[in-house]
């Protein structure tokens, strides 16, 4: 199957190209260097893929596609492992809904633990008191394989698991309601491996640059430090890493399972279904693919994989469209597309730049926080979500245009 390509050719003399997908988008110097310095290493294999979104992360850069051959950076995965999208399309329709919102968003607050607060003797609202049954059952599923994880390795059995299963989080995650093109209801969730995750890639970060050694200070960023195939930390972080992204998809069925019933919960609503169209996709995590006639340890940090008729979902941020998508199958961008607008600033320069009065207007048509705490997350401190769709139309289709009306962040 032929295909167009839409995405710009970086060449480096002492590293692999880059195919920026970038055509229209901001692509700022920091994100090219970062870019330019995962080429370098020779671990990598045919090219990096940048998507429309990218944007500076650590070691790494957020919105770029990274294969490797017999090898990880588990810096590149980072330490959110399996975030990702969860949408579910109902029967409901905009009609249905109650005229007060501000409850509905209330009662997913109270089905749903996020945030977090700091302080000794308090505990966290971003975790379970007293974990409900249906989180019990869920953990249950999970607890042997991080059984075996822990016995290997000490540092991470400690770690918030069972208490963080079923929580949102803080940040960029999110719970959102949203109306597509024909006024259907969808259900929309943002989330990952929540405490557990972010011990096991913070662990294993620390191993990688432990194993290379004194290797580790010829590479450009020591953040890049990589495990090699065939090595016991590495087979121990491949067993950690996918354990990692089965609790994220979980913790993200139990949470959409966890906003279903609340709303069934509102008196006010008919009966309805809520799998009339269900999504779920990881965009920070590896796996083992074939491309190119190699089999390859694909990264997508900060990407969605976009195979052929595969679907996905991209988000715009708390004010601005999510795109329910069909991939193009696309090989050079190996299968991959954005998984979001991305950011187009820092959260101190957004805190900087952006007062309450802009973050109100920006959301004016969306329940949600209004407060200072989310100022870092409003609107234009992302980058436009339409531009960034049009940088990567060769990639995916858009097959439902989703509008936010209740938006719930931690």
């Amino acid at each position: 199957m032929a295909h167009e390509s839409n995405y710009s050719l970086i060449a480096n003399d002492d590293g692999v190209p880059i195919k920026a997908w970038v055509r229209g988008v901001a692509f700022d110097e920091a994100s090219k260097k970062q870019l330019a310095n995962v080429a370098k290493l020779g671990i990598v294999h045919p090219w990096i893929a940048a998507m429309p979104d990218v944007h500076v992360g650590i070691g790494a850069t957020v919105g770029s596609v990274i294969p490797t051959l017999r090898a990880i950076i588990p810096a590149a995965v980072g330490v959110d492992i399996g975030c990702g999208m969860t949408a579910a399309k109902t029967t409901l329709a905009a009609s249905d809904l109650p005229d007060d919102l501000a409850a509905l968003r209330s009662s997913i607050e109270r089905a749903v633990p996020h945030g977090r607060s700091v302080g000794r003797g308090k505990r966290d609202p971003g975790s379970w008191g007293h974990p409900p049954k249906h989180v019990e059952e869920s953990w249950a599923t999970l607890e042997p394989g991080f059984l075996s994880i822990a016995a290997k390795h000490r540092a991470v059995e400690n770690a918030n698991t069972f208490v963080h299963l079923g929580t949102l989080g803080t940040g960029n995650h999110f719970i959102e309601v949203c109306l597509d093109e024909g006024d259907a209801v969808w259900f929309l969730l943002h989330s990952g491996s929540r405490g557990i995750g972010n011990r096991i890639g913070s662990y294993f970060i620390e191993l990688a640059r432990d194993d290379l050694g004194s290797a580790a200070g010829a590479l450009p960023d020591r953040d890049l430090a990589y495990l090699k195939e065939g090595t016991e930390h590495f087979d121990d972080y491949v067993e950690a890493v996918e354990w990692a992204q089965r609790f994220a998809a979980t913790n993200r069925r139990v949470m959409m399972s966890a906003i279903v019933e609340a709303v069934r919960g509102n008196a006010r609503l008919r009966p309805f279904r809520a799998d009339v169209m269900a999504i779920d996709c990881h965009h920070n995590y590896v796996r083992r693919e074939l491309h190119y006639r190699e089999h390859v340890w694909v990264t997508r940090k900060g990407a969605v994989r976009a195979g052929l008729g595969e679907l996905g979902i991209i988000p715009g941020s708390m004010g601005a469209a999510t795109y329910i998508v069909r991939g193009k199958g696309h090989p050079e961008s190996f299968e991959s597309c954005s998984h979001g607008a991305g950011r187009a600033m820092s959260r101190t320069r957004a805190r900087e730049t952006f007062t309450l009065a802009d973050h109100a207007l920006a959301t004016a048509h969306v329940e949600c926080r209004k407060d200072d705490a989310v100022l870092d997350e409003t609107p234009a401190a992302y980058k436009p979500i339409d531009a960034v769709m049009a940088a990567q139309t060769d990639l995916v289709d858009i097959v439902h245009t989703l509008r936010q009306v209740v938006c719930v962040k931690g």
